[in-house]
């Protein structure tokens, strides 16, 4: 990973000074300067700061020559490498993850612009990306690419602020306590938003309300004067105060709430809802997607952009322009059959929504036939078996025409669905993760164009190798007999 630091350069000195640091210089003094940082050797160029992570299978400071010799002019490091580059400034930190929180705190500092931080077991990629498209219609908007989201990740989306930026939009996702509340205080949000509360790592965190807890850690480097956003459907975080501050709520059915949309209404590849705020009615707010979990990231965006003073018809312009992040919901189409590929990750949540716009679509086109590819949900704990068996319930519920399940957690899913009345001939399961090929010949079998096909698994089964396949083989889908009856 690799940041550019367009806005300013920093000296050797400077750098130990502000990380509280003990330079080294070697053949240079402490006025050499670098003007990029790079945790990997192979992307350094002359002028940049290496970080000599020490990480459990790769040590970085085993690169660090590698690193001085591609023109590397500075190293934060751990400690002094055994052979010693020449012309090169190394400062020694007790922790290098924790100096660079600190070079990244001052630079998102000396950039300036609003700072809108974004977290949430379900929707924060979503949510990031609506509220930087809303934003983009009037603002230079800098946000989080990728799923560079954690404790390097976000540090080095912010040293690679642009020079103008006005707004930056950064997600933070967590698998513990402590780690949201690290990132708060590097980021330091005006505006800091919980999209939901989910069931992802119950593994780490045992408890709904301990998963809570981590994500308000959000509000640890709120600005004293800033502004957190929650999602007023949730119970755990609909109170009237939440970390000693009383949060602007965004919601649905929830009355109270301060920004709620209602008459929500599904369209062909959208939805279109009313918004209520304040003593303010707008109607006929459009979204590009569907499903109802897109309003909700539509509602936080339409917030964001009215405390940033944006008209209504400058908030509506950036709606139209959202377009999700890859493997996120991405609908595409392969020999008739529409596939909405959703793989980035799951959770019972995102499940359950995921099968919401399943359904919504096919109630659109009658006559056609559901498919849904679900496979393992990861970090769920004690009660995984318990999750995927009502996930299970939720796809008979949903009528989905045909499940296929993928891995062995996923199973559980089927036997759900048959329990509460899915045909078993119309379930098909394949426990290995590894054989990709076999869940694409079972849906080979049963897909004909028209059919709408939902594939959506966490991100370690790999489940988009699926959709792969099926474009491999196009040709045959519809050329079989189909499985389980018309």
């Amino acid at each position: 990973m690799k940041s550019v630091l367009s806005l300013l350069t920093y000296t050797a000195a400077e750098l130990a000074a502000l990380v509280s640091g003990e330079l080294h210089c070697f053949g240079c003094d402490g006025s050499v300067t670098f003007h990029a940082v790079a945790t990997d050797s192979r992307e350094v160029e002359k002028g940049t700061l290496f970080l000599a992570f020490a990480g459990e299978r790769v040590d970085g400071h085993a690169y660090i020559s590698a690193a001085a010799e591609a023109g590397a002019s500075c190293v934060l490091a751990a400690h002094l490498p055994e052979i010693i580059p020449s012309h090169i400034a190394i400062v020694v930190v007790e922790d290098v993850l924790t100096a660079l929180g600190k070079l990244a705190r001052d630079y998102a500092r000396r950039a300036g612009g609003k700072m809108i931080a974004v977290t949430g077991s379900v929707g924060k990629t979503t949510t990031k990306e609506f509220i930087s498209a809303v934003l983009g219609s009037t603002h230079r908007v800098h946000k989080t690419a990728g799923n560079h989201n954690n404790e390097i990740g976000l540090p080095m989306t912010l040293l690679a602020t642009p020079a103008g930026t006005e707004a930056t939009v950064a997600e933070m996702g967590m698998c513990g306590l402590g780690e949201i509340d690290y990132l708060s205080r590097i980021a330091c949000p005006d505006i800091a938003i919980v999209t939901t509360i989910g069931s992802s790592h119950l593994e780490q965190l045992g408890t709904r309300e301990n998963i809570c807890r981590a994500k308000l850690e959000i509000t640890h480097g709120l600005k004293a004067d800033g502004i957190l956003l929650c999602n007023g459907d949730e119970p755990l975080l609909y109170r009237e105060e939440l970390e000693g501050r009383r949060p602007v709520l965004v919601g649905i059915h929830n009355r109270h709430a301060d920004f709620r949309a209602v008459n929500l209404r599904h369209g062909v590849g959208g939805m279109t809802f009313d918004l209520l705020y304040g003593r303010h009615v707008v109607t006929n707010v459009e979204i590009p997607v569907p499903g109802q979990h897109n309003v909700y990231a539509a509602l936080f965006a339409y917030a964001v952009g009215v405390m940033m003073g944006m008209s209504e018809a400058e908030i509506r312009a950036g709606l139209s322009r959202f377009r999700n992040a890859d493997m996120r919901q991405s609908i595409c189409e392969i020999a008739g059959v529409t596939v909405i590929e959703d793989c980035y990750n799951a959770s019972p949540e995102s499940m359950r929504a995921a099968l919401d716009v399943l359904s919504e679509m096919g109630a659109q086109n009658s006559g056609l036939h559901t498919a849904a590819l679900l496979g393992d949900m990861r970090e769920l704990g004690t009660d995984s078996v318990l999750m995927h068996h009502q996930l299970g319930i939720s796809v008979a519920q949903h009528k989905i025409d045909y499940l296929f399940t993928l891995g062995e957690s996923a199973e559980e899913i089927a036997l759900g669905a048959i329990h509460a009345g899915m045909r078993a001939d119309r379930v098909y399961v394949n426990l290995d993760c590894g054989r990709k090929d076999i869940s694409g010949e079972m849906l080979l079998k049963v897909l004909r164009p028209g059919d709408i096909l939902l594939v959506k698994a966490s991100r370690a089964v790999a489940a988009e190798e699926v959709v792969a396949y099926l474009r491999e083989n196009a040709a045959r889908i519809g050329t079989e007999n189909r499985g389980g009856g018309n």
